[in-house]
């Protein structure tokens, strides 16, 4: 419920200095609209590995981008929400080497990253099995590592929303990569991995989950739609993460497993899931296009309570076009999560336009559909 969230005016700062917010004390977290990155975690592959890489991927140039550390971004590029792809590895060693080092002949001296942290169990970071494997951090574990130092050091942040896909995809198997199959697939065992890594990071204090949200015996949906998401200033310092793949009726399906047998609403579970309007645990609603009758739609979705996360473009077809319609309605549309490749001028320059998605250099701005009257960009964080 929302009383278990610990007020952020009684929150210390880094210094251990208490500190009271200046913002409305009726504002929720769902009235801001921040910008988010689309695969926060990715680098590019080395130019020892490319030509391999265009002889097996499509469209290679879509990969051809790299972020910057989680860090730096949150830091220096004015984000707040943030996307991870896992891939899990009970045993460890399962991803090991990724075929294209293998092919590209690259030695130890050359990877483009220490192979020792792929030999370790625990969950991995990155986009594609055997063919893009390169990361700003390489495990679950790390990138919560370094999200929470962070947060640590700035504790009046707006609360951070994070991604998480489940990967399971083996494009490289016929190749001699990994296949899928039994090991790559996400049984709830491994799903409740996801949980516990997150737990094993930061403390429970530090987190907005379903039973924070839920209200008595209605349903997660139930209770965003009539009480509404947590105060702004109650979520500070926090994050909130949340499964991106798409909804299915496939009862072996990551979010069936996971909201089944007592956990409908997500009771007693970490991450929210992309939801479905009218099941009971529809609280976050992932819509990825905010272009035509989308946008009213979206509008309609965070009018009613939902969050939603959209985007702005698509690499690197956006750019390629010269259009910024889909940008324009994603900040119109109201989602409270607007994703991107390109947060920052520069990142879109090798393709002759200077192109990017941002709020001006603030982390978040009201919402341009829900949020309060009263309500301050400049006071937001």
């Amino acid at each position: 419920m929302l009383s278990k969230l610990v007020p952020a005016s009684l929150a210390l700062l880094a210094d251990g200095a208490a500190t009271q917010y200046n913002t409305d004390s009726s504002l929720r977290m769902n009235h801001i609209q921040v910008i988010g990155t689309h695969n926060s975690y990715h680098r590019e592959i080395s130019l020892a590995e490319r030509e391999i890489f265009e002889k097996y991927v499509p469209s290679p140039e879509n990969f051809y981008y790299s972020h910057s550390s989680l860090p730096n971004q949150l830091s220096h590029q004015a984000v707040r929400s943030l996307e991870l792809d896992l891939h899990s590895d009970e045993k460890g060693g399962l991803y090991y080497p990724p075929l294209i080092w293998t092919i590209s002949n690259l030695t130890n001296a050359t990877t483009p990253f220490d192979d020792s942290v792929l030999l370790k169990p625990g969950i991995k970071v990155f986009h594609i099995t055997d063919l893009d494997p390169n990361a700003v951090c390489h495990t679950f574990v790390d990138c919560l590592t370094q999200l929470k130092d962070w947060s640590d050091k700035h504790r009046r942040h707006v609360p951070i929303l994070i991604d998480l896909e489940l990967k399971t995809e083996a494009p490289a198997c016929d190749a001699g990569g990994v296949c899928p199959g039994e090991a790559t697939n996400w049984t709830l065992a491994r799903l409740l991995n996801v949980d516990a890594e997150i737990l094993s990071v930061l403390p429970r204090e530090q987190l907005i989950v379903p039973d924070d949200v839920r209200v008595g015996n209605l349903s997660l949906e139930e209770s965003v739609l009539q009480h509404g998401w947590p105060l702004l200033d109650d979520a500070r310092g926090r994050f909130m993460f949340y499964f991106d793949n798409d909804p299915s009726s496939d009862p072996n399906s990551p979010a069936k497993l996971y909201t089944a047998n007592g956990h409908e609403s997500l009771q007693n579970r970490i991450i929210f899931t992309n939801g479905v309007e009218g099941e009971p645990a529809a609280a976050f609603i992932k819509h990825n296009n905010p272009l035509g009758n989308n946008t009213a739609d979206i509008q309609r979705q965070v009018q009613k309570g939902y969050i939603v996360r959209t985007r702005a473009d698509e690499p690197i077809t956006t750019v390629l076009s010269r259009d910024t319609t889909m940008r324009d309605s994603a900040f119109d549309s109201g989602a409270q999560i607007v994703t991107t490749d390109f947060p920052v001028y520069g990142m879109a320059a090798r393709w002759g336009w200077d192109y990017a998605a941002s709020l001006d250099g603030r982390v978040a701005r009201c919402n341009p559909i829900i949020a309060p009257e009263g309500c301050v960009d400049a006071h937001l964080e």
